[in-house]
């Protein structure tokens, strides 16, 4: 663990973090929805940010008691992720990076990426 970076709380190492080619191997973060079939799962590179040259951090601000804004998922866990719900199949697509692909270049018109 290393000290925390303003706004985060929980830092590590960078040096001391394995890597895989979409970040940091670091567990996956599953939100449930209404039940647990359907989820969306915020992969390691949406879960950690590297908030000053040799310490990656938890993604995520605690924003208080007093909210005053509606936003609960942040840039950062919205990067590179497209969310489409399937509500006929109760069903919730989100990645891009593993499909090898990216919010600037998927192909919006013809492709689907729930499963």
């Amino acid at each position: 663990m290393k000290s925390p970076v303003a706004p985060f709380e929980v830092c590590n190492d960078t040096r001391k973090l394995s890597y895989t080619k979409i970040g940091p191997q670091v567990p996956h973060i599953n939100l449930v929805l209404h039940d647990q079939n359907v989820k969306w799962r915020i992969s390691r590179t949406n879960s950690m940010v590297e908030a000053q040259t040799g310490v990656t951090c938890l993604a995520f601000v605690d924003g208080g008691l007093s909210l005053r804004a509606s936003i609960i998922i942040g840039g950062h866990q919205l990067l590179d992720n497209l969310l489409e719900f399937d509500l006929a199949k109760s069903r919730l697509g989100s990645s891009l990076l593993l499909q090898r692909t990216n919010c600037s270049n998927f192909n919006f018109t013809t492709a689907s990426i729930a499963t």
